[in-house]
């Protein structure tokens, strides 16, 4: 009540303050409130005027202008700073005549084939795609009179076509029945789909708007792609056409954010003077989003310019073409090669079944096709290593220098011996066995001499992310005994259909940790890949204690497969650890032996040994 006591007060301040000639009446204030109060669209915002006016009316004082115009306009800047609403607006219009609706007169066929031509832009564009453009949107009572005409001239050329650029950009009139009349062209007959409520304050109703079960001729359908460009000419009926279209999921907007203009707007007559009052008098809520494109506007999926909202739209029906074509490959790709055929068989089917349900339709990019595909894989296949990537060609290997692979290992890993002789090993990545080989001489003496010789190992994987599996047997080998060759691991490669055995090596550099001494690993939720391998290799032989969280659950390093001839890639995961006795770590992750917080792992393993030292020296 504060804020509207405030509206009629400051009106009739500003009246005071400004004028001081030509004579104004006090009354003409009260009018344009009483006008406000009984035809704005959100009455809620006006709570306590009624008051306000009955106060302001017992002021009979004469107020002096200059200028009635810019009477008009300061009365307009507090009215719509005190309701917050830029569509309320006075003015000074001593000549003004009310517009008369035009009204399609009775016309012989060939002048009304001319105004349906005059007033619609139609076009195929290449590529089989339909190109309309209208200016005004026809309610429903013209629609039937012209509807035969329409179907004719424009709508069966429409019809066969494989995508639509549905032109609102110059769009600025409208009738409200015209919106439920081109909605329903884009949907299904049934069921019924409630797309707007208009509130009309004069009347004091407000009327649902459904989808329309009988349409004269056929629809476009739900599948083939429709466009919206619009601009911030975009304004009122035009605004409600593409807010449901694009809430519907039914269409995408490329364009500018639209005008933000009202659903219906009307001009009263203060009193008996020359000031006219301009109210948005109805109001549209959307039962979808529950909100309003309203003063707002409506923000468009792509935007740009609206002059260049024509090209995006082209290119972007233009590689929605090529979905159906993308998703079938990358489903071959997968049900072929993925690590798990049972997974891959059931992930190929499920995304066909995305594809055939539409949700491919909206993709506005390539950028925007590869974050759904990768969303899609992930969530079907539980696999975060399956998704989209890009073909990024590996890097020159690099000329270093002895002292620079010496530099480059210090920062690699990290070593340390604490209380009782517990050595301490962190890296935070695995490397290449053929990168490594060269420098496995250096890392020995600048890293793994450093713990040889300790009572006990705790090797922390907290921080390790992975990389490549090729040097695994061999840093297993380092904690088994030479006179006996281990199998490690069983790998299953699907796209090759090969097995291939993980063996202890028989020769390394530098000496074993052996079999004797105890070692425990440190996991986190973010040990993953080729270090989960590791872990489950010395889990699985009773070679490690594991202390820590779950692990990652990713998988062996994927592979890069082209979808096809097109520039889309996907990373799909081609090989699985032995699971003939039971889940491997792919998916699940590793169980730690001693859970605990990551961050509380390190002392726990310390304590373990220590007390395991400690009671081993007691009894020597």
């Amino acid at each position: 009540m504060a804020k509207t006591l405030v509206l009629v007060a400051s009106l009739l301040i500003l009246g005071n303050v400004f004028f001081s000639h030509a004579s104004f009446s006090p009354s003409v204030i009260v009018d344009i409130a009483t006008i406000i109060l009984n035809n704005y669209c959100s009455p809620e915002k006006l709570v306590g005027m009624k008051e306000a006016i009955e106060a302001a009316s017992s002021n009979t004082g004469i107020l002096n202008m200059p200028d009635a115009e810019t009477l008009a306009n300061v009365l307009s800047s507090g009215v719509q700073h005190t309701v917050s609403d830029p569509r309320l607006k006075v003015s000074y219009e001593p000549n003004y005549a009310p517009a008369v609706p035009p009204k399609l007169p009775p016309l012989p066929p060939e002048q009304l084939i001319a105004v349906i031509q005059n007033s619609m832009k139609l076009d195929i564009l290449e590529g089989n795609i339909g190109y309309l453009r209208i200016d005004h949107i026809l309610g429903e009572e013209a629609a039937e009179k012209v509807g035969p005409l329409l179907l004719d001239l424009v709508w069966s050329k429409i019809l066969p076509t494989s995508a639509l650029i549905f032109d609102l950009r110059y769009t600025g009139s409208g009738e409200v029945t015209g919106i439920p009349y081109i909605v329903s062209y884009f949907t299904e007959a049934e069921p019924l789909i409630h797309i707007d409520s208009i509130y009309d304050r004069p009347s004091n109703t407000t009327t649902p708007f459904f989808t329309m079960p009988d349409l004269l001729g056929q629809r476009y359908g739900t599948t083939k792609s429709i466009i919206v460009l619009t601009s911030k000419n975009t304004k009122g009926i035009a605004e409600d056409v593409a807010y449901c279209l694009q809430n519907l999921k039914r269409a995408t907007i490329v364009g500018e954010k639209t005008a933000g203009g009202s659903v219906k707007t009307d001009k009263f007559k203060a009193g008996d003077s020359d000031f006219y009052v301009t109210v948005p008098t109805a109001k549209s809520i959307n039962p979808i989003t529950g909100s309003t494109w309203e003063v707002t506007g409506v923000t468009p999926d792509v935007e740009v310019n609206a002059e260049d909202a024509l090209a995006t739209a082209i290119k972007i029906i233009n590689l929605r073409a090529q979905v159906p074509a993308i998703i079938e490959g990358s489903a071959t790709l997968i049900a072929d090669n993925y690590a798990f055929e049972n997974i891959g068989s059931d992930v190929a089917a499920k995304l066909k079944e995305q594809l055939e349900s539409g949700t491919y339709n909206m993709v506005v990019s390539k950028q925007s096709l590869e974050l759904k595909l990768s969303a899609d894989l992930q969530t079907l296949s539980g696999d975060k290593s399956l998704k989209t990537t890009s073909n990024t060609p590996a890097l020159p290997p690099m000329d270093y220098t002895p002292e620079m692979y010496i530099e480059l290992i210090k920062v690699s890993f990290h070593t340390d011996v604490f209380e009782n002789n517990i050595g301490y090993l962190r890296f935070d990545m695995f490397g290449d066995f053929e990168e490594v080989k060269p420098i496995a001489q250096v890392i020995v003496e600048h890293v793994w001499n450093k713990v040889l010789n300790t009572n006990a190992l705790i090797v922390d994987l907290r921080n390790n992310l992975g990389g490549p599996t090729t040097a695994i047997a061999g840093f297993c080998s380092y904690f088994f005994d030479a006179d006996k060759q281990v199998v490690l691991d069983k790998l299953y490669d699907r796209s090759s259909g090969t097995i291939t055995e993980l063996q202890t090596l028989q020769e390394l550099t530098g000496v074993r940790y052996g079999s004797k001494k105890s070692v425990i690993i440190l996991t986190s939720g973010a040990t993953a890949g080729a270090a989960e391998e590791f872990v489950y290799i010395m889990k699985k032989l009773g070679r490690a204690m594991i202390i820590g969280e779950t692990t990652a659950g990713a998988s062996h390093p994927p592979k890069t497969f082209q979808v096809g001839e097109t520039d889309i890639f996907l990373s799909i995961p081609t090989v699985h650890s032995d699971n003939s006795a039971g889940p491997a770590w792919e998916g699940a992750g590793i169980a730690p032996h001693i859970p605990v917080p990551a961050d509380a792992a390190l002392d726990t393993a310390k304590g373990i040994f220590n007390k395991h030292l400690a009671v081993k020296e007691t009894k020597s």
